[in-house]
């Protein structure tokens, strides 16, 4: 007769939680919408042009090489002329040392030596190497000695440098920014989401002369709406590409506990509205309206269906993200 009322108790606290989940969520996107109008910014001034630009995955959910691993993060070593940034660090799901990252850069025969600079797109697992990471506002390249160099890091939110990887300095950077020669931040956008809170993103803009801006995306929680809304406010160029993950986990997700696929409550909605094929839809849609000709969608957060949808919409001007195929713009 006690396991009735058990599971009654259960219940009640469940429900409870759930209604303290949609309140925090209803006061955040409140707070977001008021931060968005009060933003305010100015156009950037020349921020100059590279003659080229290559993105290698080397994390990411797929992959064509059997001698690289995969895992549901996001690491991408971004040449850009004579500069070298890396993109996030992956999420380092078994707490390996080598991690996916280092391992896969050494099966690429890829040093950090040359490295110039880290961009954290987000303060968010599976993009400053773990669970830990996260809750304690650090990023680890991977579970054992690193060595790294002074270089900087640029950051949407106050994070620093594990004990793994001593020796980056941290820049906090929430204004669109001029980073390097023909590279820029577009500056942090805010999105509350469910159960995640307040999120706050940057994106990475390279000017490729005579085509226009290239956008590296990390997770795209920002909505590519917004994205490319800041991107055509801050730049007179046009979007020549969209390279990354703008998290349409539609039909399946690459992290799922149990029949619940958990990204897809990744939004500012409740989860039994989450993210559906209506955004995928409206999202191709918004791309189309801009043109650009060179997009390739990651699949460390979209699903087989949504890239599929991409894939057909944009045709020859789409491109797969693998990892370790190196996407080559000139």
């Amino acid at each position: 007769m006690i396991v009735p009322y058990i599971l009654l108790a259960l219940l009640i606290l469940l429900l409870l939680f759930l209604a303290f989940l949609l309140l925090k969520l209803k006061t955040g996107n409140k707070r977001v919408d008021k931060e968005l109008k009060a933003f305010s910014f100015n156009k950037l001034p020349d921020i100059g042009a590279v003659e080229s630009l290559s993105v290698l995955p080397l994390v990411d959910f797929l992959t064509d090489d059997s001698r690289l691993k995969t895992e549901p993060g996001v690491s991408y070593l971004i040449k850009a002329d004579g500069t070298t940034i890396l993109m996030d660090v992956g999420l380092n799901r078994r707490k390996e040392h080598p991690s996916p990252l280092l391992h896969n850069m050494k099966t690429l025969g890829l040093s950090l030596d040359a490295v110039d600079a880290i961009f954290i797109t987000h303060l968010h697992v599976d993009h400053v190497g773990g669970l830990k990471e996260q809750r304690k506002g650090l990023f680890s390249l991977s579970q054992g000695k690193t060595k790294l160099s002074e270089i900087p890091v640029y950051s949407p939110v106050e994070i620093a440098p594990s004990e793994w990887n001593p020796g980056p300095v941290v820049r906090v950077i929430k204004a669109p920014v001029k980073l390097r020669e023909g590279i820029a931040s577009i500056g942090t956008i805010p999105r509350n989401l469910f159960g995640l809170g307040l999120t706050l993103e940057n994106s990475l803009a390279v000017n490729l002369r005579g085509k226009g801006i290239v956008l590296i995306v990390g997770c795209g929680h920002q909505t590519i709406e917004r994205i490319l809304e800041r991107t055509q406010a801050l730049f007179d160029e046009p979007i020549y590409g969209i390279i990354g993950g703008l998290h349409y986990p539609v039909h399946g997700g690459r992290v799922m506990a149990g029949p619940f696929n958990i990204q897809s409550f990744a939004t500012d909605r409740p989860p039994w509205k989450g993210i559906n094929e209506e955004d995928v839809i409206n999202a191709i849609k918004r791309i189309k309206e801009v043109g650009p000709p060179f997009i390739s969608l990651s699949p460390h957060d979209s699903s087989d269906w949504s890239i599929e949808q991409f894939r057909t919409a944009f045709k020859d001007q789409y491109h797969d993200l693998r990892v370790g195929r190196e996407l080559r713009l000139f």
